[in-house]
């Protein structure tokens, strides 16, 4: 049986994501380049960009597809007990390029990263330009903990996390959720679903599913702060918004 994968060429455009092959799960073109506006795009559509060194660039949009509603968000107890007592300040926004820094010099299974020096780049240039997001959680002036995404409209695409101290990117991504439900917002896409991802609350669902509430999402009127609205939180502090 004969598979089709896109190549995409200087146009700044992505085949229908339905299109994508059933195995590998997902995969849907290759090509094209990490420019703010294919991006841009590529997230609107349900697509992102997902390679390691030395592959071509891939572009991927998975069925079924990892979730987290908001009000699904899982807080044990003893998570619970530790955001009474943490030690640890919140910030958003403070220090995105040591963040996704971080999360590449994550050991990872497969002993490699898809967070090529190349992909870096070019997430920075989107958090230069207003579009990526980073949760920082800092023990003193020391980064510990931190996750990174993509804000469009009222949805955040979740990339990576990472932590240096038990518990400190789940206390980033508890805030990341605080902060979204303040304005309203719904979800956050997780893109592919992970067993620690599904211990949070996260679920899967088709994509057929996804894109329809991601199209709603951002067909919905949004606060213009959303995004750009600092967050800074001392030990034991609730969400607020500055």
């Amino acid at each position: 049986m004969s598979i089709q994968l896109f190549r995409l060429d200087d146009a700044v455009t992505f085949p229908p994501p339905e299109l994508a092959l059933e195995e590998p799960n997902g995969l849907l073109a290759f090509g094209g380049d990490l420019s703010v506006e294919r991006l841009l795009q590529a997230y609107e559509n349900g697509i992102f960009p997902w390679f390691s060194e030395g592959e071509p660039l891939l572009w991927w949009s998975p069925d079924p597809r990892g979730i987290l509603y908001l009000e699904d968000f899982q807080v044990s107890r003893s998570f619970r007990k530790f955001l009474k007592k943490h030690p640890y300040k919140v910030t958003k926004d403070r220090a995105f390029a040591d963040v996704i820094a971080a999360c590449a010099a994550t050991p990872r299974d497969d002993k490699g990263t898809w967070i090529t020096e190349d992909m870096q780049q070019a997430y920075v240039r989107l958090h230069n330009a207003g579009f990526a997001h980073s949760i920082e959680v800092w023990e003193g002036d020391d980064l510990v903990g931190g996750l990174y995404g993509i804000g469009i409209g009222n949805v955040f695409c979740g990339e990576s996390m990472f932590h240096r101290r038990s518990n400190a990117s789940k206390l980033a991504l508890y805030h990341l959720v605080q902060y979204m439900k303040h304005f309203g917002c719904r979800f956050i896409d997780c893109q592919m679903q992970t067993e620690h991802l599904s211990s949070l609350g996260a679920v899967s669902i088709s994509r057929f599913d996804f894109l329809k509430q991601l199209k709603q999402e951002l067909g919905r009127d949004y606060p213009k702060g959303l995004w750009r609205n600092a967050l800074e939180l001392s030990p034991s502090e609730t969400v607020t918004v500055t």
